[in-house]
């Protein structure tokens, strides 16, 4: 299951070093507007202790990760709406991802510029959405009167619909309210779909901050994007990119010495890999052997049938049933073995919601 995650913000708030720290490439990341033109793809792996611990007990000849990508996006300015900077180049890679991580300055240095003189992130973040949302009204106002005019003459359920959801679209982003805080039927959202609406997007506002701040409460500007964030149900991760590029190149025992000597518990990578995996609706699954060990993303709600599809179709078209016991089990009895003989292992019908952390063999028959 392939999903990515966006990283977008003004020029010179720190993405392209983020990025750099994520996916331990050497992107190009200078102190001008517009280093990053084209966008970025790196894999991110997905931090998961319960898969040490199966690697452990399996010692599989292959361990796999479970991943998803993350995208670095050419800075923005106002105006990119109506083609400023790079405009609507910027703003058809946002339509490509799946949510959106939004890189916000929150530190003072007179050494970065500021493309607008001085830092004040709500100001950064108003700027963003605001172009966002143009962008989406833009979208609406050229397709709206087309599909009045068709629900008008045929009179199809699904057209006259889709006119009212586009039109609680249009209302709200006039009043200034992003689409994601929009409630809809799962009709209208089937309906819209299409439309890729950059601010129906789930999004995590990024913190970006001084080394010397990590260990502190949260400095004034930190305080300023959380009071907008909670506006809007959203959330908020504060990390330093500078210092999280310098402990990806680092190795497991020096990274955990590191983040010790910071005052740390975890990285701040690592909790905004995890908040944005969670933003996505996403869990994972295991399959498990001493030929493999491995994780698989799939999307919270997803029945058994549909995610043997995730490792093969011919899983999927051809599923009988699901073998499958818990991962806490599997770890509280010791074995395999020992989980069967204490009645925990399930056999599971194609209609079974898979949960987080179940450990799973399909059975299918193509």
């Amino acid at each position: 299951m392939s999903l990515t995650a966006g990283i977008v913000g003004l020029p010179n708030v720190g993405k392209s070093t983020l990025f750099n720290a994520i996916t331990n490439q050497k992107i190009l990341a200078e102190n001008y507007p517009f280093a990053t033109i084209e966008p970025n793809v790196g894999i991110v792996t997905v931090p998961d202790d319960r898969m040490d611990k199966l690697k452990d007990m399996y010692n599989p000849e292959r361990f796999i990760p479970t991943a998803y990508e993350f995208t670095d996006i050419a800075g923005l300015v106002k105006g990119a709406s109506q083609g400023e900077g790079l405009g609507n180049k910027f703003l058809s890679h946002i339509r490509e991802v799946d949510a959106i991580v939004e890189v916000v300055r929150c530190f003072d240095d007179g050494k970065i510029i500021h493309v607008d003189g001085n830092v004040d992130p709500v100001r950064d973040i108003e700027t963003i959405n605001l172009e966002l949302s143009i962008s989406d009204l833009d979208v609406i106002n050229s397709r709206l009167e087309r599909v009045a005019k068709k629900a008008r003459t045929t009179k199809n359920k699904d057209d006259m619909l889709e006119v009212e959801a586009l039109q609680k679209s249009k209302e709200a982003l006039e009043k200034n309210i992003p689409l994601r805080q929009v409630e809809y039927t799962e009709e209208e959202r089937r309906l819209l779909k299409s439309y890729s609406f950059l601010t129906i997007k789930p999004i995590i506002y990024l913190a970006n901050i001084k080394e010397e701040d990590l260990s502190k409460e949260d400095n004034m500007y930190v305080k300023k994007v959380k009071e907008y964030a909670d506006k809007e149900n959203a959330k908020v991760v504060s990390l330093c990119a500078k210092v999280e590029e310098e402990l990806s190149e680092l190795t497991k025992e020096d990274k955990e010495e590191m983040l010790e000597g910071l005052g740390l518990d975890s990285s701040g990578l690592d909790k905004l890999i995890q908040a944005t995996y969670d933003i996505l609706g996403l869990a994972t699954y295991f399959t498990v052997g001493k030929d493999e060990v491995r994780a698989w993303t799939f999307k919270k709600g997803m029945n058994a049938k549909q995610c043997a599809g995730i490792i093969h179709t011919d899983f999927e078209k051809g599923f009988i049933r699901a073998e499958v016991i818990s991962y806490t089990d599997l770890i509280e009895q010791g074995s395999e073995l020992k989980v069967k003989e204490a009645g925990k292992a399930r056999l599971e019908g194609k209609d079974y919601i898979m949960q987080d952390g179940d450990i799973c063999h399909f059975r299918f028959n193509v």
